[in-house]
C-alpha cells in the first residue's frame, strides 16, 4: 500500500483482542508496532502484556504507571464541575480516553511514529473519543482502526486467528464473554451480552467494585474530605495525593455499597446503550464536593455551573476533552473553585453517602443571618421583603390584569 505507515503506536492491554490486532498491524502494514499499556488503575497486572508483546517480536514497550496524571488532570477538573452525563454517570470510561490518546501522541513523537491504532469497534462511543483527540493533538497522524477494516466479524474467527498465528489464548478467553468490562481507578462498567435486554435485573457476579447494599456493614463508617480549590486534598486529615485519595475512597465505597447505577444512555455515535457503572469512591468525592460548595460558592455561580455541567458533560462522554470549548468551560469552572477550600463529614451507609457537616474559613454561610431567633445582624430589615416581593410580582399582576 502507497500510504501504508512505518511504524504504528498500539494502545495495547495484552488481552486477545490487541494481541490480535498487534499481529494483524505486522500482516497487513508490513510495519513495526509500537506497544503502550497504560496503568490507570484497572487493577492488573500489566507485565504479562510486556512480556505478550515481546513474544509478538515488539522491541519498543511502553507499560507507564498513569494513575497519579489521571486523577490529578482529567479526574478533579471533571469533578470541579460536579459532571453528571445525563443526571446519573459519572463518566469514567470517558475522561480516561483523553489521556491515552494523549500519552499515544506523545509517544508516536518519541520514537518517530507515522500511526496510531485503538482497539475500540465501530459502534461505541470509544473510537470517536480516540479518534477526536488524536487528531486535535497531532492533525496530520494516521490513525488505523481495525474493527473498521478487517473481516474478523466473529469471536471464532478471531480465536481462528489467534490459533493460526500462535497468539497465546487464555483458557477463560476460549469462550464467549458473558459482558465486556472496562476499568480504572475511577470505575468499572459493564455492558453487553447478559446485559442487553434493559428489564433484567442483573445477577450479583456483575458487580465486581461494591458490596451490594445489602451485604453492606450494619454499622457507618464516617470520614472527613478535605478540599483545597475544588480539589480533594486530604481524608480524615491525612494529607494524600489524588490517585491515593481516590483508592482510599474506592475502598470505602466498596464497603458500604456505594456508587452502583444501572442506566440507558444515550450513544454518540446515536443508539441507546444499557450499562451497569461502578464508581464507589467517584461518588462519595461527587457528594462531597457539592457539600462543600454549599457554604462556599456564590449562589450565582453555583447555578450558573448547574447550566454549563450538562454540555460540559456531553463534550466529555463525546470525546471533546481537547476542544476549545470544553477548555473555555474549564477556565470558567476553575475560575469558580479559587474559594472551594474546607473539609466535609460524610456518613456511609448501605448505599448512601449523607452528608453530616461542613466547614470552612472561606465560608458564605452566617448563622446570624438566617436565624430566627434574635439576631445581631442590623442590616436586615423584614419590611424590605415587602417591596422585593411586590416588584417580582408585578409581571404577574400585569398579566392577570390585562389578560384575565
Amino acid at each position: 500500500m502507497a500510504d501504508s505507515p512505518k511504524k504504528v503506536v498500539l494502545a495495547y492491554s495484552g488481552g486477545l483482542d490487541t494481541s490480535i490486532i498487534l499481529r494483524w498491524l505486522q500482516d497487513t502494514y508490513r510495519c513495526e508496532v509500537v506497544t503502550f499499556t497504560a496503568d490507570l488503575g484497572q487493577g492488573e497486572d500489566l507485565e504479562p502484556a510486556r512480556k505478550k508483546a515481546e513474544m509478538l517480536g515488539v522491541k519498543e514497550i511502553f507499560v507507564e504507571d498513569l494513575r497519579e496524571e489521571f486523577v490529578r488532570d482529567f479526574v478533579f477538573p471533571m469533578f470541579r464541575a460536579n459532571t453528571l452525563y445525563e443526571g446519573t454517570y459519572l463518566l469514567g470510561t470517558s475522561i480516561a480516553r483523553p489521556l491515552i490518546a494523549q500519552r499515544q501522541i506523545e509517544i508516536a513523537e518519541m520514537t518517530g511514529a507515522d500511526a496510531v491504532c485503538h482497539g475500540a469497534t465501530g459502534k461505541g462511543n470509544d473510537q470517536v473519543r480516540f479518534e477526536l483527540s488524536y487528531y486535535a493533538l497531532k492533525p496530520d497522524i494516521k490513525i488505523i482502526a481495525p474493527w473498521r477494516e478487517w473481516n474478523l466479524s466473529s469471536r471464532t474467527a478471531l480465536l481462528e486467528y489467534a490459533e493460526k498465528n500462535q497468539i497465546p489464548i487464555a483458557k477463560d478467553k476460549r469462550g464467549e464473554a458473558p459482558f465486556s468490562v472496562d476499568a480504572n481507578l475511577l470505575h468499572a462498567s459493564s455492558e453487553g451480552k447478559v446485559l442487553e435486554d434493559p428489564w433484567a435485573e442483573p445477577e450479583d457476579y456483575i458487580w465486581s467494585r461494591t458490596l451490594s447494599p445489602e451485604e453492606a456493614s450494619d454499622i457507618p463508617a464516617y470520614v472527613e474530605i478535605g478540599f483545597e480549590k475544588g480539589d480533594a486534598v486530604s481524608i480524615d486529615g491525612e494529607k494524600l495525593s489524588p490517585a491515593t485519595i481516590l483508592t482510599r475512597l474506592n475502598q470505602l465505597g466498596h464497603d458500604h455499597g456505594i456508587g452502583r447505577l444501572d442506566m440507558v444512555e444515550n450513544r454518540f455515535v446515536g443508539m441507546k446503550n444499557r450499562g451497569l457503572y461502578e464508581t464507589p469512591g467517584g461518588t462519595i468525592l461527587h457528594v462531597a464536593h457539592r457539600a462543600i460548595e454549599s457554604v462556599t460558592l456564590d449562589r450565582g455561580m453555583t447555578h450558573l455551573k448547574d447550566e454549563l455541567m450538562p454540555r460540559y458533560a456531553t463534550l466529555i462522554y463525546n470525546g471533546f476533552w481537547f476542544s476549545p470549548e470544553r477548555q473555555m468551560l474549564q477556565a470558567a469552572i476553575d475560575y469558580s473553585q479559587q474559594d472551594v477550600t474546607g473539609r466535609v463529614r460524610l456518613k456511609l451507609y448501605k448505599g448512601n453517602t449523607i452528608v453530616v457537616g461542613r466547614d470552612s474559613e472561606k465560608s458564605l454561610y452566617s448563622a446570624d443571618w438566617v436565624t430566627f431567633e434574635e439576631s445581631a445582624v442590623a442590616d436586615y430589615d423584614h419590611k424590605d421583603a415587602a417591596g422585593f416581593i411586590k416588584l417580582n410580582a408585578l409581571r404577574l399582576r400585569l398579566k392577570k390584569m390585562l389578560q384575565g
